[in-house]
C-alpha cells in the first residue's frame, strides 16, 4: 500500500501543547508529505491562532465543534482526513524527529491495520512528570501493559499513540463514548473484526502529562472504573491480572494486621517491592528525586486503580442498571 499519513489530534483548553506538538511536527525526517488535523472539542481556549502559525510549515487543517469528548473527536478528525493512515495522539504529546520513518518502516516490514507505540518521558520534563511517567509505563507496575510489554498475546494500542488504516476505521466504526475506555474498547471491537494490532517500539512519542497528585490520582481511578465495564462488553479480554492493584492494596492492609499481631514478613515483601521500584526509577532516570516521587506515584496509582476496579465491579454486580446510569461521569452523550 502506498501509505499517505494523517496526524489526528482532539484538544480541549490547551493552546499551548498544541504549540509544542505542531512544533515537533516540522523536526520530522519522513521525506513524504503528510497532514494534521486539529479537532477543537468545545474548547473556551481556542487554538486557532496557535494553529495560524504553522499553516505555512505544516499541511494543517483546524475544526471547531461542541464538546463531545475525545473519541467522537477522534471520529471526526478521521471521517475527514485525506490520507488512508491515520496516526492518533494526544495534545500533551511531542513527537520525535524520527517517529515517521519508524511507522513506514515497521508497516513495510509487518503490515498491521492498527499500532501502538510507547510512550516516555522527554528531558525537559519537571520531576513529577518523569515520576508519573515512570508509573504509568514501567513494567513492574500496572503501567507496562501501555507501551513497553512486548512479551503480549495481543498489544492493546492506546490513543495517545496509536495508527490505524482507514480500512479497519471504517469497517470498525470509530470511537465510542466511554471515557477513559475508548481506546481498548475500540481495540477489542479490532480484533472482534478480525484485524491485527502490533507494538511498534520505536515509534514512541513524548508524553507530557500535565496533571498533580490529585488529578493523578482521579485519572487512574477513572481507569479501574471502566475496567470492569469493558470486561462486562468483551468477556473474552477479562483477566486476572486486572485484579492486581485492589489485591495489592488489600494485601497491604492485610499485612498492617498481620505486624499488629507480631507477624511482619508481608509487610517486608511490601518493603522489597518498593525498594525494587525505588532501584529501577533511579537506574532509569538516573535522579534521586524522581525515584522517591515515583514511590509516591505508584503508590497513586495502585490506590486509585484499585479503588476504582473495585468500587465499579461491586456495582456492576449487584445492579441491573447499565453502566451507563451507574456511571454517567464516564460517557459522553
Amino acid at each position: 500500500m502506498d501509505l499517505s499519513f494523517s496526524f489526528i489530534v482532539p484538544v480541549y483548553n490547551r493552546p499551548d501543547e498544541i504549540a509544542e506538538l505542531l512544533e515537533s511536527l516540522t523536526h520530522q525526517t519522513y521525506s513524504k508529505d503528510f497532514e494534521v488535523l486539529i479537532v477543537e472539542d468545545g474548547s473556551t481556549l481556542s487554538s486557532e491562532e496557535v494553529v495560524g502559525k504553522y499553516r505555512e510549515k505544516l499541511s494543517i487543517s483546524y475544526y471547531k465543534k461542541t464538546n463531545s469528548g475525545p473519541g467522537d473527536s477522534r471520529n471526526y478528525g478521521m471521517t475527514r482526513a485525506k490520507g488512508n493512515y491515520f496516526l492518533i495522539v494526544d495534545s500533551d504529546c511531542m513527537i520525535p524527529p524520527q517517529y515517521l520513518d519508524a511507522v513506514h518502516g515497521a508497516l513495510e516490514k509487518e503490515w498491521v491495520h492498527c499500532f501502538g507505540g510507547p510512550d516516555a518521558a522527554h528531558e525537559s520534563f519537571g520531576l513529577l512528570q518523569k515520576a508519573i511517567n515512570y508509573a504509568m509505563t514501567s513494567v513492574l507496575t500496572t503501567g507496562g501493559i501501555r507501551g513497553n510489554k512486548k512479551a503480549l498475546d495481543k498489544f492493546q494500542p492506546r490513543s495517545f499513540n496509536m495508527g490505524i488504516s482507514k480500512i479497519a476505521f471504517e469497517t470498525v466504526g470509530g470511537f465510542g463514548k466511554i471515557h477513559p475506555g475508548e481506546d481498548p474498547d475500540f481495540t477489542f471491537r479490532i480484533w472482534e473484526k478480525g484485524f491485527n494490532t502490533k507494538l511498534i517500539p520505536e515509534a514512541f512519542v513524548y508524553h507530557k502529562r500535565r496533571i498533580d497528585w490529585n488529578k493523578f490520582f482521579t485519572q487512574v481511578k477513572k481507569f479501574g472504573s471502566v475496567r470492569p465495564i469493558l470486561n462486562k462488553w468483551h468477556p473474552k479480554t477479562s483477566k486476572m491480572t486486572y485484579w492486581f492493584p485492589t489485591l495489592f492494596c488489600l494485601g497491604f492492609l492485610a499485612s498492617l494486621l498481620f505486624l499488629a499481631l507480631g507477624i511482619s514478613v508481608p509487610l517486608y515483601l511490601y518493603v522489597v517491592y518498593f525498594v525494587l521500584i525505588f532501584v529501577d526509577s533511579f537506574l532509569k532516570n538516573r535522579n534521586l528525586a524522581v525515584a522517591l516521587l515515583s514511590l509516591v506515584a505508584v503508590s497513586i496509582q495502585f490506590m486509585g486503580y484499585g479503588y476504582g476496579f473495585l468500587k465499579s465491579t461491586i456495582f456492576l454486580n449487584f445492579s441491573k442498571k447499565q453502566p451507563e446510569t451507574l456511571f454517567p461521569h464516564l460517557f459522553f452523550k
